[in-house]
């Protein structure tokens, strides 16, 4: 939410996001909760890109050995991902700077 609050927030039906806390922020930013329908993977299809970008490009190429090393290895990837990385869907510019046009 560093760019943008988004009006809608789209999930899959997964328990972690029908889970009160992770609700909560979104309620409170009067963000609209979507949850795509059962079996529907391309009902989120640019979420799920991005899920195979950082499995393939990240997590499978990497043996974390603690949480505090994943956490600070995702975020480095995510921050690289958006701000360093180029989109082919984007012209080969990279998220940071299509989004702040």
């Amino acid at each position: 939410m560093d760019i943008a609050i988004p009006e809608i927030f789209n999930t899959d039906q997964g328990s972690q996001y029908t889970a009160t806390n992770f609700l909560a922020p979104l309620i409170a930013k009067d963000i609209k909760i979507s949850m795509d329908s059962k079996g529907r993977a391309l009902d989120n299809i640019f979420v799920e890109r991005l899920w195979r970008s950082v499995k393939y490009e990240e997590v499978y190429l990497k043996d974390y050995q603690t949480m505090p090393q994943a956490y600070r290895s995702l975020r480095d990837y995510l921050n690289f991902y958006n701000k360093e990385r180029p989109h082919q869907s984007l012209a080969y510019d990279v998220p940071a700077i299509w989004y702040q046009r």
